[in-house]
């Protein structure tokens, strides 16, 4: 594939207006053409945490990045630039926040040998094998300016480092 062309949705082109020769890539720059019209907005959540597989509500601080986004359709992708800690939903409430660390202990125990403290020394194996358990990133379709997450559902940011951290976040939300 020539390195100009990307694949492309053809039904989206005919849609947004630009001419659809039947072929299975088309050049970049129609492809930009179609993409102006959408809104990319980079915010970001900065947390203080205890680590130790503290779970953190960030529901709510994510909502309200896409309402200052002014994305009313779209989506909004939370990422965690980290290997110890990780993204995922959860029923936020004491009882299920502790059977997901106690789930974290049964799975990768802190307290077994690991060849990566073996090789640093800092004693974080183990925070590593559960955050690739989990992702590094959570993409939520937002319809009216809203995330579409279900009534019990909320995102939850998990570090598992062995130490207080400070992190941050990054909130992108890409739409119109």
């Amino acid at each position: 594939m020539p390195s100009d062309t990307l694949p492309v949705n053809f039904q989206m082109l005919a849609e947004a207006g630009v001419p659809c020769p039947r072929r299975m890539y088309y050049p970049i720059y129609y492809l930009r053409q179609i993409t102006e019209e959408i809104m990319v907005v980079t915010q970001y959540i900065a947390l203080d945490t205890r680590g130790h597989g503290e779970v953190i509500d960030v529901t709510e601080r994510v909502s309200q990045a896409v309402a200052e986004s002014g994305i009313t359709n779209g989506l909004v992708t939370v990422f965690s630039p980290s290997a110890t800690s990780g993204l995922t939903t959860l029923e936020y409430e004491p009882g299920c926040v502790a059977d997901l660390q106690a789930l974290f202990e049964r799975i990768a125990p802190e307290s077994i040998d690991y060849r990566h403290n073996l090789r640093w020394g800092d004693g974080n194996g183990h925070a590593h094998i559960r955050a690739a358990l989990l992702k590094a990133s959570f993409t939520v379709p937002i319809v009216n300016g809203r995330l579409t997450l279900g009534t019990w559902q909320h995102i939850v940011f998990v570090d598992f480092d062995v130490r207080p951290r400070h992190r941050e976040l990054v909130v992108q939300c890409m739409g119109e």
